[in-house]
């Protein structure tokens, strides 16, 4: 029971609860204003380069067709996992034969971990960090790397923190708080006894706060 309700921990769960209202405001932002853009482009059809379909796959592919639904995008969901399909296709007919396969497939996701993990580091920095487990790769090929998986520059990427990205920095320190009630007979008749209880994510743990009949108090 001790440091239940901290400052720290209040402020963390508040600021969770704030930033998951501010970004369903975007997401509905953005599905308005692909809507537009829709009904601007009519029955013309959009041109897009291999870099624009390379980065609308790999992020396309990350939330899923459900999700792709929901939103008026400028080309199907099919369409979009399709293009992600031919990118994996691609990849594997380039690298047949190369030599060391699983290797390489092992560097590519320890530099898209890198990079979804450190948001402000640049290419040079992945270089290096990557030299000093023991693997030597050129910052052009960690460019690379991170273009083919839709990942912007460290500039823009720092920019940006995701919900996700929050959730795993925070999530040893975040809880969540809610109440429960429980009917109780007494002398004066039923009451409705109101409970507070708080969990901590990281470890499941509940930890009740109190229980009152005058939660307005």
């Amino acid at each position: 029971m001790k440091n239940v309700l901290t400052p720290h921990l209040l402020l963390v769960t508040a600021l969770a609860g704030w930033l998951n209202r501010e970004q369903q405001k975007v997401l509905d932002y953005l599905r308005e204003e692909n809507r537009v853009l829709k009904e601007q482009l009519g029955a013309k059809k959009l041109r897009l380069t291999d870099a624009q379909r390379r980065r609308l796959a790999a992020k396309g592919w990350e939330i899923g067709r459900r999700l792709l639904g929901e939103f008026a995008t400028i080309v199907t969901p099919d369409t979009i996992l399709r293009w992600h399909r031919k990118l994996i296709a691609q990849k594997w007919a380039n690298t047949a034969g190369k030599g060391r396969p699983g290797v390489m497939k092992k560097i590519e996701e320890l530099v898209v971990q890198m990079a979804k993990d450190n948001p402000s580091s640049g290419y040079r920095r992945i270089e290096g960090a990557l030299s000093n487990l023991g693997h030597v790769v050129v910052h052009n090929t960690v460019k690379r790397i991170l273009r083919d998986h839709g990942i912007e520059p460290a500039p823009e990427r720092g920019k940006k923190t995701t919900w996700s990205q929050f959730l795993k920095t925070h999530w040893s320190s975040l809880a969540a708080t809610d109440f429960f009630t429980t009917e109780v007979w007494t002398p004066k008749g039923l009451v409705t006894i109101y409970t507070l209880f708080v969990i901590r994510l990281e470890t499941r743990k509940i930890h009740i706060v109190g229980s009152t009949p005058h939660p307005n108090r």
